[in-house]
């Protein structure tokens, strides 16, 4: 038996092949079905499943595209009440791939679908445990992201004490040594303190995991429940797109409009230029937001930008172009690009740039506002008298914001200033400067107390 796992760094997401005798079933796999075909035919292996581990909300999955290319049937939760056709995967059924079983665990609590594959040897020997969003390393999964008003059976407390049974009465009830394969890991936003390491096993984290320790259903539900990170725009779209299977990646990624960087472009239309900073600042299109191309840029589009918006993609040149476009399919929004273009040369204005000197001396002249959120706000309050305005809730509080001073937008390192900034620059007729890297210079330093 091998198994090699696919990880997506600008989602956090770890997808999974399983491979013995020459047989492989992928589990979570990405919205590119390529990197698995690759695989299969690298190892001369027939694909004989596709799994899910539940619908996922944070990307949109390649399971479709699979199953048609390589004739392997999809395996999900009955649960997931899947519109697609599939083979549905619950409490002890299994999967033979070659010498080995895959053997289906119910465990919710971070959504009602969500299940948990075994991994038995020749033997039925447990050796590995692909827990999807349930078990993280140092973490669990949230369980507010599936909250429905109209149904009752989502709600967050429910779904939390759904989780305390799955994680105490089923993975914990493993084989110590078993390997923990989970779907994320750190920076991933379906769950609030996960780990960067990508693998552990039920022992270690029956020992470590902060989520896992004695403590009784009320306890969990409070420590579960207790700041958690924003939702994005876009999750619930993707849980939807995955509960019906996605269209073709490659095509899908071929019909984004492609225009010339001189088109006349769409004035109500959004436009987001993904430039570094320092590029954008130079000079940029009147409106444009600055979303830059990073490790972040699928979550912070999907997270700023509704799933039914419209926008420009805008971007340096047409290879950077082409990987922006794949990035926003991987979370389903190449259907909202309304063309995608190089950054015209023409037409841009720059961005107002702030006198470091005067800010320092007289921060009481400017309207300061902290785009981070509030548990960063409660370790370390930079500006005490700063308006606080995480950056995801930003475009609906703009006018919280004062417009009678200048305006200086700062998050923890620059990234988020940057987009803060821009996103104001349209809605706010005082001058706004983004304090970007500067920040730095205006954190305390940590004093540790005399032991």
């Amino acid at each position: 038996m091998y198994i090699e796992r696919f990880y997506d760094e600008g989602l956090a997401h770890a997808s999974y092949a399983v491979l013995s005798e020459k047989q492989v079933a992928f589990v979570d796999p990405a919205r590119d079905p390529q990197p698995y075909l690759s695989f299969a035919e690298r190892h001369g292996a027939k694909v004989v499943a596709v799994v899910e581990t539940h619908l996922h909300a944070d990307f949109v999955s390649g399971h479709l595209e699979i199953r048609d290319i390589a004739n392997a049937p999809v395996y999900v939760s009955q649960l997931a009440e899947a519109t697609y056709p599939h083979t549905a995967f619950d409490q002890g059924d299994e999967i033979t791939v070659g010498e080995i079983a895959l053997k289906a665990l119910n465990t919710p609590g971070h959504s009602p679908d969500s299940i948990s594959i075994l991994v038995l040897d020749e033997q039925g020997r447990e050796q590995a445990v692909f827990s999807g969003d349930t078990l993280f390393v140092g973490d669990v999964g949230r369980p507010d992201l599936r909250e429905d008003s109209n149904d009752s059976r989502t709600r967050r407390e429910d779904m939390a004490r759904q989780l305390y049974h799955s994680t105490r009465q089923v993975l914990m009830q493993l084989d110590k040594d078993v390997k923990v394969y989970p779907a994320h890991g750190a920076g991933s936003l379906c769950g609030k303190s996960i780990s960067s390491e990508l693998s552990s096993t039920i022992g270690q984290e029956a020992a470590h995991n902060y989520a896992l320790q004695p403590m009784s259903e009320d306890a969990f539900v409070q420590v579960l429940l207790k700041e958690q990170p924003y939702i994005p725009k876009y999750f619930s779209h993707d849980v939807a797109w995955n509960r019906r299977g996605a269209g073709a990646f490659k095509k899908c990624v071929e019909a984004v409009p492609r225009l010339n960087k001189y088109a006349s472009l769409q004035q109500d239309v959004l436009l987001v230029d993904t430039r570094p900073e320092w590029q954008f600042k130079a000079g940029h299109l009147p409106g444009a937001i600055n979303i830059m191309d990073g490790k972040e840029f699928e979550t912070w589009l999907g997270s700023l930008i509704g799933p039914e918006e419209e926008f420009y993609l805008l971007a340096e040149n047409e290879e950077a172009l082409e990987v922006l476009i794949r990035k926003a399919a991987k979370i389903g929004y190449e259907q909202n690009i309304k063309g995608a273009l190089q950054v015209p040369t023409c037409g841009q204005q720059p961005s107002s740039k702030i006198d470091l000197g005067a800010f320092r001396e007289h921060p009481q002249d400017f309207t300061i506002v902290d785009l981070r959120n509030e548990s960063e706000v409660k370790k370390d309050e930079i500006f005490k008298d700063a308006v606080h305005i995480p950056l995801p809730e930003l475009p609906g509080r703009a006018s919280e914001i004062r417009k009678d001073k200048p305006v200086v937008v700062h998050c923890a390192s620059g990234y988020r200033s940057a987009i803060g900034a821009s996103i104001l620059e349209k809605v706010v007729d005082a001058p706004v400067y983004d304090l970007g890297e500067a920040v730095k210079e205006f954190k305390q330093p940590i004093v540790k107390a005399a032991e």
